[in-house]
């Protein structure tokens, strides 16, 4: 069992509280949610949608418990039921907001979700990647933006999708960056923490670092990658990124 990876304390109050951050980070998520043996993940998801509902506090707390709880196996039908009871108990006006949420958030398959995500950025999608699905869990995309000068594609990951673990190689210069354009997603280099990603981040990948990234477990993902000019350059492909660690991240 590995104990559930929370950073948001820190990253949000760390400096003007750090105790309360180092509750929530350390304590909360790190002992109380990793305590797999005496309650499952999908468990402690059921009671902790409950009890927000009840207090009705559906603000950002509410969207990050329902998206674990979809992360973590509930179904589209058994949250509608799991607020439908609640509702009887802790108010209709609160289940009322509660689906409100929920509806979005298991909407987000197929079709719909992948024609919100076009919608969200000005490049298009482009094609089923083929040619690298080898290299690839779950489905990705690939849309040619530039292939003079400087290489630059677009690449779309579904959720739950990412690369490979692998190294760019260049005898001078290459490496890659990544542009992220639209959807959350993850990028981490061996022996480092993974770094969550939104638009507008900036990845710098230089040659010779073995990495991966992809999207997040409930969320399409696109960053455009640029191929930096490079003599002799190559990828190596190597294992795919575990499921175990991979499915902590978003906890």
């Amino acid at each position: 069992m590995m104990a559930v990876k929370q950073t948001a304390g820190r990253e949000a109050l760390g400096e003007f509280a750090p105790k309360f951050a180092q509750l929530n980070d350390d304590v909360l998520f790190g002992e109380v949610w990793s305590r797999e043996d005496k309650l499952s993940l999908r468990d402690r998801s059921l009671v902790t949608v409950t009890a927000l509902m009840a207090q009705g506090l559906t603000d950002s707390s509410l969207q990050h418990h329902l998206m674990a709880a979809k992360q973590n196996g509930i179904t589209k039908s058994e949250i509608a039921e799991i607020l439908t009871h609640a509702a009887f108990y802790a108010g209709w006006p609160k289940a009322w907001a509660a689906f409100r949420m929920a509806k979005d958030i298991w909407t987000e398959d197929g079709t719909d979700a992948r024609t919100a995500h076009a919608n969200a950025m000005v490049f298009p999608i482009g094609q089923p990647n083929d040619g690298f699905a080898q290299y690839f869990t779950g489905q990705s995309y690939l849309a040619p933006l530039s292939t003079q000068q400087v290489g630059i594609f677009n690449v779309t990951f579904e959720p739950g999708c990412r690369n490979n673990w692998h190294i760019h190689h260049a005898d001078r210069g290459g490496g890659q960056i990544l542009v992220c354009v639209a959807g959350r997603g993850w990028y981490q280099e061996w022996g480092q923490e993974a770094r969550a990603l939104h638009p507008g981040d900036v990845v710098n990948i230089p040659v010779g670092v073995k990495h991966w990234h992809g999207a997040a477990a409930d969320s399409w993902f696109s960053h455009l990658a640029v191929e930096v000019p490079g003599e002799n350059g190559s990828n190596e492909w190597l294992e795919a990124v575990d499921d175990a660690p991979y499915g902590k991240l978003d906890q």
